[in-house]
C-alpha cells in the first residue's frame, strides 16, 4: 500500500508539492473535476501555516496535512468516492478542533460533514473495547450512546467505517518512532477492533497490515524472529515457487485454461499464530508460500483445481470449497494443499478476478453510490449490512446492562469463522462455531429462546448442549410458558455458546422478582455445595470476594444470571484458603516460619521442616479446600480436610500432634485423589459415556466400582480421580450429571 511518507511528492524545499500529489491521485481515482478535494487539502495544509501554534509536528514526525493524504491514499486504493477523499483529508483537522463541522458543512456539504461526524462518533469505540475503561467510570450512558450513533452510522453508510480504517492504518505507520507506551496502546486498539472489522467487512489487505504492524509492537520478539527467518529463506523460496509457477503455467497452458498466477507470501501474524495453534516451530509451516490462480470464471476454477490435483497429489481433509460455501464476511475461494516438488507441501488458492477484487476490497467491491439507489446491491455486502444491523438491535434490546456483552460480541463476532444451520422451513441462520440449540433458539426469536424445552436435529430429538455444525436442520421443541433454565447459565454445562444468548437469558432473569432470584440462588449454591462436599463456607465473606455484600446478595446475583456458579467455585480456591488460616479447632501449632512446600504432595507445613506429607484417605482434601495436618507415628503428616468426621476422634489422641499447613503454589501437573459416587438407572454403554467424560476433561482415573442392582435397574459407582483443585472437580461432576439416566453425581467426603 503507498504510503505517503514514502512516495516522490517531496519538492526541494522538503515540503510536499501538492499539485503533484493532486495530478496523481486524479489519475488514479479516475474522477474528472477534484475542485473540492483540492480545497480541502489546503485547507488542511494551510492550517500548519497559522500563527496559533498549531504548525508543529507530532512527536511522529506527521501532521494532520500529511495523515489526511495518506488516508485519501488508502481510500483511492479502495475505489472510494470524491466525499470520502474530501471527509479524509480534512478529518484529522476537525478532530485537532482546528476546522469545525460547521465550517466542513458549509464548505463542502452537508454529505462530507456528515461523514466526518460518523468518524469522530467511532473514537468511542476504542474507549469501550478498552479492559481498564479508567478514563470513562461512571459514563457508561454516554458510550453506549456514541456507540449506538457509530453503528447507525455504520449501518447507514459503512463509508464512516472505511475511513476510520484509513486513518489507523495510516495511524499505526506513523509510530514507528513514537514512545513504546503510545506504540502498545494504539497497537491494541487495533489489533482488538479494527483488524477485526477490517476482516469483517472482506477487506484483505488492510486487516492483514494492521495485524502484521500490531504484532509488531505487541510481541516485537516473536515479529522479528519471524521476519529474520523470511529474510534468511526469501531467495531459496523465489527459486522454489519460480519453478512451481512455471509448472502450473505449463500445464494450464495445456488445458486451455487462462490464467494469472502469482505467488503469495503469508503474513508474520499469521505464521506466527499458524505457529502456536498447531504448537509447531518456523520450518514446519509449509504453506508461507503458496500459488494464487485467478481464472476468467467458476467453472475455470473449478478445471484448474482438476489441472492441480493431476500435477500433484493433493492431501486429505485439506481442500476447502469457500465458493459453494462463502465466508460469512463474503470472501469466495477454492483453498487446497498438493504435495509439490520435492516433497514439500504447497498451497493453492483458485478464484475468479472478482472473488480476488472481493477478497482485497470486500464491501468497497461492491459500491453503487453513482448508481439510482434503486440498482441491485450484491448478496455479500448485505450480509455484511445485516451484521452491523444485529449488533445494533441487540444493543438497543438490551441496553445499559449488558454493556460488557455487546464489547464481547463485537469482538468475537468480528474474527471467528460461522457456521450454517437450516430452519424447518428452509432458511439458512448462521451461527459463531461452537453453537447449541439454545443459541439457535435465541437467534430465531427472543421468545423462541426462553420458551425453548427441546430441539430435534436432522430430525432427531438431541440434549439441548449438542454441538451444531452446518448443513444441520434444527426444530425448536417449545412450551406455552417462559420459562428458560437457570443452568443455562452455567459454563460447564455447554448449553450456550454466544454472548447474545447468555445475555438475552441473563436479562430475563434480571426482571424477576428478588426474592425469587434469592430462593433460586440459593439453591443452586446449596446443591453444587452438596455436590462438591463442600461445608460450612462463610457466604457473607464469601459474596465479599465476589464484590458483593452479603450472601443474600450472592444468591440474588445468581438468580439473577448476573452471576454464573463456575464463578462461585473459582473463587473458593482462594477464598478457602484464606479460611484456613482461621482454624481454631483443633488447635495448631504455629510459627512465624513457614517452610517451602513438599515436593510431592504441593502442601506447605509451618514450623517443623520438610516433613513427608500425604493426603488423607478418609477426605481425599483438594486445592482450595481447608485443610489441618495431623502428625503420625512414622509416616509424617496426614492432611485432612478440617470438615473431616475422623477428626473429632484424632483429637482425643492428642491436639498436640494437629500442625499448621496450607497449600503451596499451585502446579500445572500436581494433582490429587477424590472419590466420587455416582448414582443412575442402568443402561447399556454408561461405563463408556462416563469414561469418555473423564478421559475429554484430561482427569485420570485411578479406581473404579461398580455395583449394578438388577432389581430396580440402577447402578452405583465409585470413582478415584486426580485433579487439580475444586473448580476442575465441578467440571467434571456437571459434564457427568449432564449424561442420560444420571440420577445423582457427589464428591465422597469421608
Amino acid at each position: 500500500m503507498v504510503k505517503i511518507r514514502e512516495a516522490h511528492y517531496i519538492n526541494p524545499e522538503g515540503e510536499i508539492d501538492l499539485e503533484l500529489w493532486l495530478s496523481k491521485a486524479q489519475d488514479k481515482s479516475g474522477f474528472e473535476d477534484i475542485s473540492s478535494l483540492r480545497r480541502a487539502c489546503e485547507m488542511s495544509r494551510d492550517i500548519l501555516s497559522g500563527s496559533n501554534g498549531s504548525g508543529s509536528q507530532w512527536a511522529d514526525g506527521v501532521d494532520s496535512f500529511q495523515m489526511g493524504l495518506e488516508m485519501c491514499e488508502i481510500l483511492i486504493g479502495l475505489s472510494l468516492d470524491l466525499d470520502s477523499l474530501v471527509a479524509a483529508a480534512i478529518y484529522r483537522s476537525v478532530r485537532e478542533q482546528y476546522v469545525s463541522l460547521e465550517t466542513v458543512s458549509d464548505e463542502f456539504g452537508e454529505n462530507v460533514a456528515t461523514l466526518v461526524a460518523g468518524v469522530l462518533k467511532m473514537a468511542a469505540i476504542g474507549q469501550f473495547l478498552n479492559p481498564k475503561r479508567k478514563s470513562v467510570l461512571g459514563q457508561k450512558k454516554v458510550q453506549l450512546d456514541n456507540i449506538r450513533k457509530m453503528l447507525i452510522a455504520m449501518v447507514d453508510d459503512v463509508r464512516v467505517a472505511l475511513i476510520k480504517l484509513a486513518e489507523r492504518t495510516s495511524a499505526i505507520r506513523a509510530v514507528k518512532n513514537s514512545p513504546q507506551e503510545r506504540q502498545l496502546r494504539v497497537a491494541r486498539e487495533i489489533f482488538d477492533v479494527y483488524a477485526p472489522l477490517a476482516h469483517r467487512l472482506g477487506i484483505g489487505h488492510i486487516k492483514w497490515e494492521l495485524e502484521d504492524l500490531s504484532f509488531r509492537y505487541l510481541q516485537p520478539d516473536a515479529y522479528k524472529k519471524i521476519a529474520k527467518l523470511l529474510a534468511e529463506k526469501r531467495i531459496e523460496r523465489e527459486r522454489y515457487m519460480e519453478s512451481v509457477l512455471s509448472d502450473i503455467d505449463r500445464e494450464l497452458a495445456m488445458n486451455r485454461i487462462e490464467a494469472e498466477i502469482n505467488g503469495r507470501v503469508k503474513h508474520i501474524y499469521s505464521i506466527w499464530r499458524k505457529m502456536r495453534r498447531k504448537n509447531i516451530d518456523f520450518y514446519q509451516v509449509y504453506d508461507i508460500r503458496a500459488v494464487r490462480i485467478l481464472v476468467p470464471d467458476i467453472a475455470s476454477c473449478y478445471a484448474a483445481l482438476g489441472v492441480v490435483h493431476t500435477l500433484w497429489r493433493h492431501i486429505p481433509k485439506e481442500f476447502d470449497d469457500y465458493i459453494a460455501t462463502p465466508k460469512k464476511n463474503g470472501y469466495r475461494s477454492l483453498h487446497t494443499a498438493v504435495i509439490g516438488p520435492k516433497g514439500r507441501i504447497l498451497e493453492v488458492q483458485i478464484r475468479t478476478q472478482e472473488m480476488h477484487n472481493e477478497a482485497e476490497l470486500g464491501v468497497c467491491a461492491h459500491w453503487r453510490y453513482k448508481e439510482s439507489p434503486h440498482s441491485k446491491v450484491e448478496r455479500s455486502y448485505e450480509d455484511k449490512i445485516s451484521w452491523l444491523r444485529q449488533v445494533l438491535d441487540w444493543n438497543e434490546e438490551l441496553g445499559e446492562s449488558q454493556l460488557d456483552e455487546l464489547a464481547e460480541q463485537f469482538k468475537n463476532d468480528s474474527v471467528e469463522e460461522r457456521i450454517y444451520i437450516f430452519t424447518p422451513d428452509g432458511h439458512v441462520v448462521d451461527l459463531s462455531v461452537g453453537a447449541t440449540p439454545v443459541d439457535f433458539a435465541y437467534h430465531i426469536h427472543t421468545e423462541v429462546g426462553h420458551r425453548c424445552r427441546g430441539a430435534k436435529v436432522n430430525g432427531r430429538i438431541v440434549p439441548l448442549n449438542f454441538i451444531l455444525s452446518t448443513g444441520m436442520q434444527v426444530e425448536i421443541l417449545t412450551r406455552k410458558e417462559i420459562a428458560p433454565r437457570r443452568d443455562w447459565l452455567n459454563a460447564n454445562s455447554g448449553y450456550i455458546h454466544t454472548s447474545r444468548a447468555r445475555a438475552k437469558v441473563q436479562h430475563w432473569f434480571k426482571q424477576q422478582a428478588r426474592d425469587k432470584n434469592i430462593i433460586d440462588g440459593k439453591a443452586l449454591v446449596a446443591a453444587e455445595f452438596k455436590r462438591l462436599s463442600v461445608k460450612n463456607v462463610d457466604l457473607d465473606e464469601l459474596a465479599e470476594k465476589l464484590n458483593l455484600k452479603s450472601g443474600e446478595d450472592l444468591f440474588a446475583a445468581i438468580g439473577a444470571g448476573d452471576l454464573r456458579i463456575g464463578q462461585v467455585i473459582g473463587v473458593l480456591n482462594s477464598f478457602l484458603n484464606i479460611a484456613n488460616t482461621q482454624v481454631k479447632e483443633p488447635s495448631l501449632r504455629t510459627s512465624s516460619s513457614k517452610i517451602k512446600p513438599n515436593l510431592n504432595s504441593g502442601i506447605t507445613i509451618d514450623g517443623v521442616g520438610n516433613l513427608l506429607t500425604q493426603i488423607a484417605k478418609c477426605c481425599k482434601p483438594v486445592p482450595g479446600e481447608a485443610i489441618v495436618g495431623y502428625v503420625t507415628l512414622g509416616r509424617g503428616v496426614t492432611v485432612h480436610s478440617s470438615e473431616c468426621a475422623h477428626l473429632e476422634q484424632l483429637t482425643k489422641q492428642g491436639r498436640d500432634r494437629f500442625i499448621e499447613v496450607s497449600w503451596g503454589e499451585e502446579k500445572q501437573d500436581q494433582c490429587y485423589p477424590v472419590d466420587i459416587h455416582i448414582s443412575s438407572f442402568d443402561r447399556r454403554g454408561l461405563l463408556h459415556d462416563i469414561t469418555e467424560i473423564v478421559a475429554k476433561c484430561q482427569v485420570n482415573v485411578t479406581a473404579m466400582n461398580t455395583l449394578s442392582n438388577r432389581n430396580n435397574s440402577t447402578a452405583d459407582m465409585k470413582l478415584t480421580i486426580e485433579v487439580g483443585g475444586i473448580d476442575e472437580l465441578s467440571k467434571v461432576l456437571a459434564k457427568i450429571n449432564q449424561l442420560p439416566n444420571i440420577i445423582e453425581v457427589n464428591r465422597i467426603n469421608s
